[in-house]
């Protein structure tokens, strides 16, 4: 029953619910998964929004890469090469330093002060960072699926009459995503990961309501043994990137169902075993 006790009073900590005081001493084992669980909310809720947001704006970066515009596309190209070409701790420190500049009274647009205060907190301007980070490197691998989109299907679209938003809707664009899915497969779990940074940059953690290294440091610190808690945050990583695996591998079979030769289910057949 104390486990239970524990996981009650520390389960959703992170995000401000339940106990207030982190324990102080006599550290249980269940203490160090629970806390760490509860800081793993704000590693998911990084890697969650950044990857949905971020799928739009790599969407849009790789088409702006492909157009034939100059003015659409070597803004696309920089900003792809930007945050590609530079390390996201140097991307975290920067955006911090930046936003501290800003004036804490606001900016002012169109008549509206619009708050500036929450860029410096890290559940804004850190999700920011990841944001902007992982749109380049989705953006990188949509452009290298939509330069890969068979010519034959846009000439057989071209023959039934098939031609702007349509045919990027119904051909292009489907295609894009069957050829591009797996590589965005490995920039998500390297996303997730990415997310470990937020606790090593310059962007503070409020009301001691870190991510998962946060506790797994101060477990770490209290106890003198680092064996323990950072094993834990490993595990907990693990058991996400295989979530994400397999929700993304569901994702892959929707997108190529209509291809012939998809791998079957694996079927229980005693008669094989011998």
């Amino acid at each position: 029953m104390e486990c239970f006790d524990t996981i009650a009073a520390y389960a959703f900590r992170s995000i401000g619910y339940g106990e207030r005081l982190l324990p102080r001493s006599d550290f249980t084992l269940c203490q160090q998964i629970t806390l760490i669980g509860s800081g793993m909310l704000w590693n998911i809720y990084f890697g969650a929004l950044a990857l949905m947001a971020g799928f739009f704006l790599a969407t849009a970066l790789a088409l702006g890469k492909a157009a034939k515009t100059p003015l659409i596309r070597k803004p696309s190209e920089w900003f792809i090469f930007l945050f590609r070409g530079s390390p996201l701790f140097i991307q975290f420190f920067l955006a911090y330093e930046a936003f501290v500049l800003l004036p804490k009274e606001g900016i002012e647009i169109f008549g509206i002060t619009a708050d500036t205060r929450w860029l410096t907190k890290a559940w804004a301007g850190a999700l920011v960072v990841l944001f902007l980070n992982t749109s380049a490197y989705a953006a990188e691998i949509f452009y290298g699926a939509l330069r890969s989109v068979p010519k034959g299907d846009l000439e057989a679209a071209d023959a039934y009459g098939i031609s702007g938003w349509s045919r990027f809707r119904r051909i292009v664009w489907p295609t894009m995503m069957r050829l591009g899915w797996p590589g965005y497969t490995n920039e998500a779990i390297f996303l997730f990961h990415a997310t470990t940074l937020v606790f090593f940059s310059s962007f503070p953690a409020w009301q001691q309501r870190g991510d998962a290294l946060y506790y797994a440091k101060y477990f770490a610190d209290k106890t003198f043994n680092p064996f323990v808690p950072y094993p834990i945050v490993a595990a907990y990583f693990i058991l996400l990137t295989l979530i994400v695996i397999w929700v993304f591998g569901l994702i892959n079979r929707h997108l190529n169902r209509h291809l012939p030769g998809r791998a079957k289910p694996i079927r229980y057949r005693p008669q094989m075993i011998r």
